[in-house]
């Protein structure tokens, strides 16, 4: 049996990751291949439960923060994404380790060797096989995330500033691994972000 395929969506508050991934994993679906839709920090038993501490109102030390994060990712990982992929399965995950990343190191100056070190740990050199990253500017994104009703997230609550310096990380992410990354106009209507993923997981991956 051939390994799976590994997609990311990453980006900012309100860019609608969570809702193209779940398009992303329903349009794979309907073309027969078997789908693992999770998301992070979440997508295990510990993980989730290290999620509810991470979006809680109590806030962390930037690097304890940052090492909560892999702890989570990692049993993530070990319990959910690895047994997936070796059983052959398209995993579509909502956030990854790039988000760790563009909040922890460009938003909370976290140094990145910091964060190198924790990745070749947790991580053990895996990484997706297409990194989505939906990019809208922060103003429009945190609008978005207000008018879904539901109560702001410790990160939601951050300020302007923080939101700017993570949108500028993914970029950073994405031109610096342009054969992973496909940055997609999230401030377009739904359908025509979909359309847009649908377009660069088939040029990149070939099923859709």
């Amino acid at each position: 049996m051939s390994r799976g395929r590994f997609i990311t969506f990453e980006g900012g508050e309100g860019g609608g990751k969570s809702t193209q991934a779940r398009r992303l994993a329903a349009h794979l679906c309907e073309l027969g291949l078997p789908v693992l839709l999770t998301r992070e920090p979440g997508g295990s038993a510990g993980a989730e439960s290290i999620r509810t501490l991470l979006l809680g109102g109590r806030g962390f030390d930037p690097v304890a923060e940052a090492m909560l994060m892999f702890a989570a990712r990692r049993d993530h990982l070990v319990a959910s994404i690895r047994p997936a992929l070796g059983a052959g399965m398209w995993v579509v995950c909502d956030r990854f380790a790039d988000s760790t990343r563009a909040y922890q190191c460009h938003g909370q100056g976290v140094p990145e060797e910091a964060y190198r070190r924790l990745a070749d740990l947790a991580l053990e050199g895996l990484a997706p096989d297409l990194t989505l990253v939906l990019d809208l500017p922060p103003a429009t994104g945190m609008a978005r995330a207000a008018g879904r009703g539901l109560a702001a997230d410790r990160y939601e609550r951050l300020d302007a500033g923080f939101h700017a310096r993570v949108r500028t990380g993914f970029l950073a992410i994405a031109a610096a691994e342009p054969g992973r990354c496909a940055v997609i106009d999230a401030a377009a209507e739904e359908e025509a972000v979909a359309a847009a993923v649908r377009e660069a997981v088939a040029r990149r991956l070939g099923p859709a």
